[in-house]
């Protein structure tokens, strides 16, 4: 054995079984991607052919159906319901012959098979050096972030054209052999969406002059021949529509996110509002072509094609959902020198392309313009603002990495530990992780409204029949005291108060505050915590779907006063308005006891203090006589959220290992210091982060 370690044969052997294991699991996982996309395509696919043909494909149907605007004599844009170039409505005519139901299948597999050509260019575009794993999963990962997007779903559902610019740009810029080629498909893309054509001067101050120049040629002929071939409708378009504005929907509609759209719906109109729009949209096209040639100079042409892009939606009088996929491309720029900001800009571009607004964003009044507007800004932010690194930076391959806690063993060897649940010694992004935590609250209120089918009405029989076992199991148990303790607090005027402003104010205030108090001062805990409460949280979720249950309040017959919500009228199937707002049927378990002791929990194992664990334990206390006193929770919703803590605290010591008691004090000190600048870490001493 000594002669084989001193040769290097067993270690040899050793590495070559480590890089095979790790070629395996490489390849495991590029068939899991895989296989995750087609679930997804036939997802999209059978969600579109398995609606009514009245509901589907509506965009295609008006312009090429059976009564479709290709079909109508007199201009294509009379009815404004025509919102592409008179060139794409001369594309388009002959399928007017083969409009009938069957086109709908095909335009729906056609559009599939460019948005997997699309995904498979920009793969294959990613800018160089790319690591063996970035290589082998970027395709599938592509196809799957493309089919769950909003643009691409659009797409599908409205039966639109959208997707054809996009791809003729990626085909001239990455795969079209010489400069006429890709000239010609850059200018026929241009064609079809007039904005496009500020990849012109991409092309020509990245050096591609020739191409530049194919490509205003071919818009002009293409749009000249439009003009010979129909010259009513591009006077219409050019003239009276000035290139498509007033066409599709309303201008200010949300849909529309442009700069045009964002200023109507702020409420400017006329010569200011245009005046305003063409100097911001100029001020966006220069800076947005600044950094898209600086970047495509870098090696970096993806990232240019797609600020490029996003300097076009910004300037578009109008840019729809479906036109929006440019966003998109600029998930392939890195920026970040440390390892833990490196992932807020793609998973914000994620969120942004593939969640609805209002899932973003609160819902209140003074977020609305960032609400309303976001995938705007998004758009903006990449055409001028986001600091994407460059290929040259030191950092652009090895950011600073994230110094973790020491490892701590699992209490079941057989159960793996979950590297993303892994305790860092510095604070994580906050911008990341007030992301990701408010993207999870909206997912989590979404999921406890569909536990009883989208309405309360739905759920109500079976909920109230809930209720009525869990007082007769009360019964038994002798715990049934709601409607005792309800009496007594209504007869108390300050006490009933106190309740029910204990009950409404610190449901959210406590934990948020606990979850603050520990990223900034015990940032090794943190995520400890914080994982706790997730799956604490996901196992109520549960509870809410599979065991619907009407809290007291919501129980006609058993008298018990709502302090909190005021009277219900039982003759309404909802309860009146208050109830229609989320599932008033999610009392088991409870969060609002099981949050609060979450809370307390963690303030008596944290807390350095004898009163401040005792004073952390109280709110618990108080929060569970809250619960019964108003109305909204049975004793035994109160146990219920009590299991799913012990539960969420389970699986966080199963997966993730017992909390990091033991940690160096040179460690403490290192994590302690926010690395935020220096030389880079030699390839040699860095750790996988």
């Amino acid at each position: 054995m000594a002669n084989a370690e001193h040769s290097g044969r067993a270690a040899e052997a050793f590495g070559a079984t480590a890089v095979g294991g790790t070629r395996a699991r490489l390849r495991a996982a590029r068939l899991g991607l895989w296989l995750l996309a087609a679930v997804l395509a036939v997802r999209q696919v059978a969600l579109v052919l398995t609606t009514p043909s009245g509901e589907r494909l509506t965009d295609l149907e008006t312009w090429v159906g059976p009564d479709g605007v290709l079909h109508v004599s007199g201009s294509l844009y009379d009815s404004t319901e025509f919102t592409g170039t008179p060139f794409g409505g001369l594309v388009l005519k002959p399928l007017t012959r083969s409009a009938e139901q069957t086109l709908g299948w095909g335009w729906t597999f056609g559009t599939l098979l460019l948005v997997v050509a699309l995904a498979l260019i920009a793969a294959r575009a990613l800018p160089q050096p790319v690591g063996r794993r970035t290589a082998l999963l970027a395709a599938p990962v592509a196809v799957s972030l493309l089919m769950v997007s909003l643009p691409v779903r659009n797409t599908l559902w409205l039966g639109q054209t959208s997707i054809i610019p996009v791809l003729l740009v990626l085909l001239g810029c990455f795969v079209a052999h010489g400069q006429r080629a890709g000239g010609v498909l850059v200018g026929v893309a241009a064609a079809l969406q007039p904005t496009l054509l500020l990849f012109a001067p991409l092309l020509w101050l990245t050096g591609r002059r020739k191409a530049a120049t194919v490509t205003a040629v071919t818009f002009a002929s293409a749009t000249a021949l439009a003009w010979a071939a129909m010259p009513q409708d591009s006077a219409a378009y050019w003239l009276h529509h000035l290139a498509g504005v007033g066409l599709g929907g309303p201008a200010d509609a949300l849909a529309n996110q442009s700069l045009h759209g964002a200023l109507l719906r702020l409420g400017l109109e006329g010569p200011l509002e245009i005046a305003l729009f063409l100097l911001l949209g100029a001020a966006v096209v220069t800076l947005g072509l600044r950094r898209a040639v600086h970047y495509a100079r870098d090696g970096q042409l993806l990232l240019a094609v797609g600020i490029t892009g996003c300097a076009a939606i910004a300037v578009s009088p109008t840019a729809w959902q479906h036109q929006l996929l440019w966003v998109l491309l600029t998930v392939v720029g890195r920026v970040g020198t440390r390892a833990r900001d490196r992932l807020v800009w793609p998973v914000a571009v994620a969120l942004v392309m593939t969640l609805p607004a209002k899932m973003m964003l609160p819902n209140m009044a003074f977020l609305h313009p960032l609400r309303d507007n976001v995938v705007l800004l998004a758009a903006l932010a990449a055409a001028t603002a986001v600091p994407f690194l460059a290929r040259t930076s030191p950092y652009f391959r090895g950011p600073v990495p994230t110094p973790y806690a020491p490892p701590v063993p699992a209490r079941f060897a057989f159960v793996p530990l979950l590297p993303f649940l892994r305790r860092v010694l510095i604070r994580p992004n906050l911008l990341l992780e007030l992301l990701l935590i408010r993207v999870t609250y909206a997912g989590y209120a979404k999921v406890r409204l569909a536990a009883t089918g989208g309405s309360n009405e739905a759920g109500r029989a079976r909920a109230e029949e809930h209720g009525r076992q869990i007082l007769d199991l009360e019964r038994v148990l002798h715990l049934d005291i709601e409607h005792a303790v309800n009496h007594a607090v209504v007869k108390v005027g300050w006490l009933r108060n106190f309740f029910d402003f204990y009950y409404t104010s610190f449901h959210f205030v406590v934990p948020l505050t606990v979850l603050g108090l520990l990223y900034w001062r015990r940032p090794v805990h943190y995520r400890w915590a914080r994982s706790a409460l997730g799956f604490a949280t996901l196992l109520a979720l549960v509870g809410f779907w599979l065991y619907p249950l009407a809290p007291p309040r919501l129980m006609p017959d058993l008298g018990i006063i709502d302090t909190v919500h005021g009277v219900q009228d039982f003759s309404k199937p909802d309860y009146g308005t208050l109830t229609a707002l989320t599932n008033q049927y999610a009392a088991m378990p409870s969060l609002h006891f099981g949050w609060s002791l979450w809370c307390g929990l963690v303030i008596a194992v944290i807390a350095p203090r004898v009163w401040m664990k005792a004073l952390g334990l109280l709110h618990p206390l108080f929060t569970a006589a809250a619960i019964v006193a108003t109305g909204n929770h049975w004793i035994l919703d109160a146990a219920g959220g009590a299991v799913v803590v012990g539960g969420g605290f389970a699986l966080t010591y199963l997966f993730q290992g017992p909390r990091a008691r033991t940690v160096t004090a040179a460690a403490e000190e290192d994590g302690a210091k926010e690395v935020s600048s220096g030389p880079p870490v030699p390839e040699k001493d860095r750790t996988p982060s």
